[in-house]
C-alpha cells in the first residue's frame, strides 16, 4: 500500500532534493527546471517520461521553450510519497 510521507519524512527528503520546494496549500512538491533551449527541455522531459512510465507514476508538468515546471504528488493518497521523491531524484539527475 502506498503511504503519504509524514511531515518530518517529507521535510528530510525535501532537504536532500536540490531546487524542490513544497507547494503552498497542497501536499505536493515542485521545481522549475531551466534549459538552454526547447530541445534540451524536451530531451529532459523524454527521459523523465520514460522513468515515470516505468514507475507508473506520472508528473504534472508544463513546458514553455526552455522551462519545464513540475509538480509531484501521489493522487491516490493526495500527498507526497516515496514515489514522488524517487521521481524527483531521477529528474534532478537528468537535468544535470
Amino acid at each position: 500500500m502506498i503511504q503519504k510521507l509524514e511531515a518530518a519524512e517529507r521535510a528530510e527528503a525535501l532537504a536532500k532534493l536540490e531546487g524542490w520546494s513544497s507547494v503552498e496549500g497542497r501536499d505536493a512538491i515542485t521545481k522549475v527546471f531551466k534549459f538552454g533551449d526547447f530541445q534540451e527541455a524536451f530531451a529532459f522531459m523524454t527521459r523523465s517520461a520514460l522513468l515515470a512510465e516505468r514507475m507508473n507514476h506520472h508528473p504534472e508538468w508544463s513546458n514553455v521553450y526552455g522551462t519545464v515546471t513540475v509538480t509531484l504528488a501521489t493522487h491516490v493518497v493526495d500527498g507526497v510519497t516515496a514515489f514522488d521523491i524517487r521521481l524527483a531524484e531521477g529528474m534532478n539527475r537528468f537535468a544535470g
